[in-house]
């Protein structure tokens, strides 16, 4: 037993062996230059932080998946990221300040306490990216679009998407008065669409009854885009940021048919006008991505524009991340695996420090080693013909 607990890894958390350890720095690779191409640059955010960067914004609903510990040089609590996007935020405020749109994108392992569901990594390996500082369908579009590329680029198959719009939950709540223990009471109700509670909740209240018949509807808004034209007609009594909630995320739709229908088309796309993912932080639009047979989110994203108010520049935000892991599992990509050269122990060491420089892999024979080329994961090997060394 004691043996046993030397080399066993902690549940959840895995070690990447070398063949599957240069698969995805190949995808790695591969996406950084892809974002690299829309104008997103790199940044690296630290593993471990003070614990009010990471739970500020999104990091409110990661609080539990959030490991803490106490820094021996301040005494102050320090935790390790569960998440890069409010780490990414302070980055474009405190650190750039730009008044132009700014476009950025990481990738890093994160670690959470938990794993989401049953089987799942507690250490992610998250890519993502984050446009700042435009407001607007088309910043909307561009992470969606952004998103899509990325399942292209890994031969990711048969995605869907589910979309939806935080602010016409908020602005009905907001409409009916609702104390903040209400509306998180109904929020809770909402996301596991418990219709029985919800009306049960909603007959206690003493609200205005229109509200409370609008409120008791919204689970039901979900399908296709002819979900627009019914919460047009159940929701025609709410306030005007509700209607216009639900005109934002139709025209986001269009746009983004109109720009990616060919990656993406009308029936693998669904609307839930309830769907709060995110609720306590995003400020509009939500999508996640999803795939047959997997029953969580491949992907998630939307818009937080509040998200850098604590950092001193609230900046419009929106963006989406992924787990490099999943997308693994998932991708029918071939990647190329490059070839070794075995290399003598009586080689010329100038002919292994060219070929090197050309980008070959070589690995030498060391004194002693009586194994061949074969064994040492070689499918070629220097030999010397007509004085010369060639790779055979």
């Amino acid at each position: 037993m004691t043996t046993k607990q030397h080399w066993t890894l902690p549940e959840g958390i895995e070690e990447v062996l070398p063949e599957q350890a240069a698969k995805f720095e190949s995808m790695r690779r591969m996406l950084l230059d892809l974002y690299a191409t829309w104008g997103y640059e790199l940044v690296m955010p630290p593993t471990i932080d003070f614990i009010e960067s990471l739970l500020t914004g999104t990091g409110h609903d990661l609080d539990l998946q959030t490991f803490k510990l106490v820094d021996q040089v301040s005494g102050r609590t320090l935790g390790l990221r569960a998440d890069m996007t409010p780490q990414v935020a302070r980055i474009d405020a405190h650190q750039l300040q730009r008044d132009v749109p700014t476009r950025l994108c990481y990738i890093g392992t994160v670690l959470r306490t938990k794993p989401e569901s049953i089987g799942d990594s507690r250490s992610p390996l998250q890519v993502g990216a984050e446009l700042y500082g435009h407001a607007g369908i088309e910043s909307e579009v561009e992470i969606i679009g952004l998103m899509l590329q990325t399942f292209t680029a890994m031969e990711v198959n048969d995605v869907y998407l589910d979309l939806g719009n935080v602010d016409i939950y908020r602005g009905l709540a907001k409409q009916a008065g609702l104390s903040e223990e209400t509306e998180s009471q109904l929020f809770d109700m909402l996301q596991r669409k418990a219709v029985t509670e919800i009306n049960t909740l909603l007959a206690s209240l003493d609200i205005d009854t229109d509200v409370k018949a609008m409120l008791s509807e919204l689970s039901s808004l979900n399908g296709d885009k002819s979900i627009f034209k019914k919460a047009r007609t159940v929701l025609a009594k709410a306030d005007d940021s509700v209607k216009q909630a639900i005109d934002y995320l139709q025209k986001t739709a269009e746009l983004m048919w109109q720009r990616y229908g060919s990656v993406l088309s009308e029936t693998q796309v669904h609307f839930d006008l309830s769907e709060l993912h995110g609720y306590h932080y995003k400020t509009g639009v939500v999508f996640a991505a999803f795939v047959p047979g997997l029953g969580q989110a491949i992907a998630r994203g939307g818009r937080y524009d509040d998200i850098g108010k604590v950092f001193g520049r609230a900046r419009a935000a929106t963006g989406f991340s992924t787990d490099l892991k999943v997308l693994n599992q998932l991708s029918v990509k071939q990647f190329v695996v490059q070839e070794k050269v075995f290399a003598p122990t009586d080689v010329d060491k100038n002919k292994i420090a060219e070929l090197r420089g050309q980008g070959e892999i070589v690995i030498e024979q060391l004194p002693g080693q009586e194994l061949d080329a074969e064994s040492m994961g070689c499918n070629k090997t220097l030999v010397q013909k007509d004085g010369q060394w060639i790779v055979n």
